[in-house]
């Protein structure tokens, strides 16, 4: 047999957490966790070919007496094919990932050591995480061997979701090592064959952030699902105690189940899912809802973010009187979960999921091999899901009607239900079992280490700045909103120069609202979202919440107050609920009748601490004295470390003011609402647009040469004066 006919020899590298072939210890830390059961299972599904001779695991070894004793053993043999081999690197105890970076050059000797005893080297190095795909990179580049990549989570991703949290920048190099880690990512994009994803969005809003990402190296490979779990019911479920769990508090238990399960996190649109089947009654007699959002005892003891979105979920079921209609359990285990959807599936319900943004979608496979038909989201993983298995419809999250529509339509036809159902049944076989996930793995590597595919990469170059050194931030009404043609050119240079260049969009609407604006005009969404006036950030690519600037404005702030004070206030009127947000009181306002500095003087007097923003001319929003768009800007800005006077600040209302106003450089777009800023005319660093909209952004950019010297060429000129 020649060794082009040789069954192949695989090594999977997966350095931190605690590995071994039975009984994970899933969740015992952050280093236990998904990444761990995806190398075993992947290991176990690659082993179990004939055209696999030989799968080693390598992680690292640990001997400590706060582990099992398992983690100490240099060789598990889990199965005739398959083995797990601990190098020693470093000391004995257990340390977490962040810790490891200074013993990986050691365990790169001592595992090139371990291959040197053995009769064969690997056809194959396949590195996961960032740690490991430093060692991989090392290791193929000392062989020739190639490298195959999965980041499982990503340096730059994880270092927004930090800042989101609250942590200083100064703070995540310390504790997390953050730019030996994204270092290390950009050396495996450098080094890899191919780098494997989840999702297609994985690469378009993650990988493609890296200096050294390479189109033509990435692979989208879902992995693999536990169809043994998982199954189709079996006309039993209604006898589980599991169905007791799940219905006790509905009218009418055997009803068709609209079922959600997610994290009690905003970003999961449970509210908008309650509000779709509030507002349709035909809905709430074909189904009842049941959602499952984590587990608690006490909604006053979660934290504030889950007790808000509870207490909202709450009155929603009042507002529209669902009670017996809506169930939402308080306590389930993770195991029984299979049995949930099986229930559902029995019911002839529905599984759906409403997420704002949804990277993969684990949940919708698990749903999809338990037969339930899905509605989902059409933000990222569902589509590919929805792609493969052609088994539900996908919805925009912030349409209760369309939800709604869907749900209904599903249930009223019995053929398309069925259909569906067995459709996904089919789908996830073919394309989310470890079974298909291999085949599609070899596949893809085989051509790989045979040397018939190699990769052709362009030609690239490390940045100076390790993270974005400049920010173009817009309002969204008035400014990116009305001219199709120029805002798609805007885009399109954003694209291009996102590596370098942050994109912020500030706007005065509620999230929710800013987010369908978006999607009806085709807007991607930005890496920051500033909403509410100011007074609430997020970023990408999950929408995450700021916390830290939710508390800091949050001084001496008393909604309520507001809205007692201006009762009855001449020449204003409240706006809709849906434009009110928890740090913003929104009025229209007749300027004839009521007057911005009056309304803010008497909120003063009533020792209110208050920003008062008139926009547009009509209207008008109370914030947190601590609360602006320009505010935001610049506590955004001051936590990227971007320099504000590399920050493109457009605007084209009054709501804009302090955002366009300072060291920003910054531009008036012309629009019939630009003379609210007439004032600013002869202030220094404000450029007044000839075009309107996106072409005077576009005409700005020009101006300031944004993505080259990034500066006012009238203070060049005066200083050469």
């Amino acid at each position: 047999m020649t060794d082009s006919e040789k069954p192949l020899y695989l090594a999977l590298i997966s350095i931190h957490g605690l590995i071994r072939g039975h009984n994970l210890e899933l969740g015992r830390d952050a280093d236990t966790g998904g990444q761990t059961l995806y190398v075993l299972e992947l290991a176990q599904a690659l082993a179990a070919r004939d055209d696999v001779d030989r799968v080693d695991l390598i992680t690292r070894r640990v001997v400590d007496p706060a582990v099992d004793a398992d983690y100490a053993e240099p060789l598990e043999e889990v199965s005739a094919k398959l083995r797990i081999i601990r190098i020693t690197a470093g000391p004995d105890a257990y340390l977490p990932k962040e810790q490891l970076w200074d013993h990986l050059p050691i365990f790169v000797d001592q595992l090139s050591d371990y291959f040197r005893d053995q009769e064969r080297w690997p056809d194959l190095f396949h590195s996961h995480y960032a740690d490991a795909g430093w060692v991989g990179a090392r290791l193929a580049q000392l062989t020739g061997i190639p490298l195959i990549h999965t980041g499982h989570s990503l340096g730059r991703v994880k270092r927004r979701r930090l800042l989101a949290a609250g942590l200083s920048r100064e703070d995540i190099e310390h504790r997390y090592n953050m730019a030996r880690r994204i270092e290390a990512e950009e050396v495996t994009l450098a080094t890899a064959e191919r780098v494997i994803t989840s999702t297609q969005q994985e690469i378009e809003e993650q990988y493609e952030l890296y200096d050294y990402y390479q189109p033509k190296q990435m692979r989208v490979v879902p992995p693999g699902t536990n169809l043994e779990l998982f199954t189709a019911p079996t006309g039993k479920e209604f006898d589980l105690p599991q169905f007791a769990l799940l219905t006790r508090h509905l009218k009418n238990p055997r009803q068709p189940i609209i079922f959600a399960l997610s994290r009690p996190d905003k970003r999961k649109n449970i509210t908008k899912l309650v509000e779709a089947y509030g507002q349709s009654k035909r809905l709430q007699d074909l189904a009842n809802l049941v959602i499952i959002a984590g587990n608690r005892e006490d909604i006053d003891d979660l934290d504030e973010g889950a007790r808000d979105l509870f207490y909202e979920v709450l009155a929603t079921i009042d507002r529209y009187d669902l009670y017996g209609k809506v169930a939402i359990p308080k306590q389930h285990r993770r195991a029984d979960v299979p049995f949930f959807y099986r229930i559902v599936a029995a019911s002839k319900g529905i599984f759906v999921n409403p997420a704002l943004t949804e990277p993969f979608g684990l949940t919708l496979i698990e749903a999809a091999a338990s037969g339930l038909p899905i509605v989902a989201t059409r933000d990222g993983g569902p589509r590919d899901i929805i792609g493969n298995c052609d088994n539900g419809f996908l919805i925009d999250p912030l349409d209760p009607q369309e939800i709604a529509g869907k749900l209904q339509q599903l249930l009223e036809d019995e053929d398309l239900w069925q259909s569906f159902s067995q459709k996904g049944l089919k789908g996830v076989r073919e394309h989310y079992s470890w079974q298909a996930h291999a085949d599609r793995y070899l596949h893809m590597v085989t051509p790989v280490i045979k040397r018939y595919e190699p990769l052709e990469r362009e030609p690239l170059s490390r940045r100076d700045a390790l993270y974005s050194d400049r920010a173009l931030v817009s309002g969204l009404d008035q400014n990116l909103i009305g001219d199709a043609s120029a805002l798609k050119e805007l885009m399109s240079r954003l694209r291009r120069q996102r590596k370098s260049t942050a994109f912020i969009i500030a706007t005065g609407r509620r999230l929710d609202s800013a987010l369908a604006l978006m999607n009806k005009h085709a807007i991607p969404e930005p890496d920051i979202l500033i909403t509410s006036g100011g007074s609430e950030i997020y970023y990408a690519p999950e929408l995450e919440q700021d916390q830290v600037w939710a508390k800091y404005i949050d001084f001496q702030w008393s909604p309520h107050k507001v809205r007692e004070v201006l009762t009855d206030y001449p020449g204003l009127k409240r706006q809709a609920k849906i434009e009110q947000s928890r740090f913003k009181v929104s009025y229209y306002i007749d300027p004839t009748m009521a007057d911005v500095d009056k309304i803010q003087r008497l909120l003063h007097q009533e020792g209110l601490a208050v920003n008062a923003i008139m926009s547009f001319g009509q209207f008008l929003d109370i914030l947190p004295a601590r609360a602006s768009k320009g505010l935001a800007l610049r506590y955004v800005a001051d936590r990227r470390g971007i320099e504000l006077e590399r920050v493109l600040a457009a605007g084209g209302a009054g709501a804009d003011e302090d955002m366009l106003s300072g060291t920003t450089l910054a531009v008036v777009v012309a629009n019939r609402h630009h003379e609210e800023l007439s004032g600013l005319v002869d202030t220094e660093r404000i450029y007044f647009a000839r075009q309107p909209l996106a072409a005077g952004i576009l005409e700005a950019m020009d101006y300031y040469d944004f993505f080259g010297a990034c500066r006012d060429p009238r203070e060049q000129t005066n200083g050469n004066a």
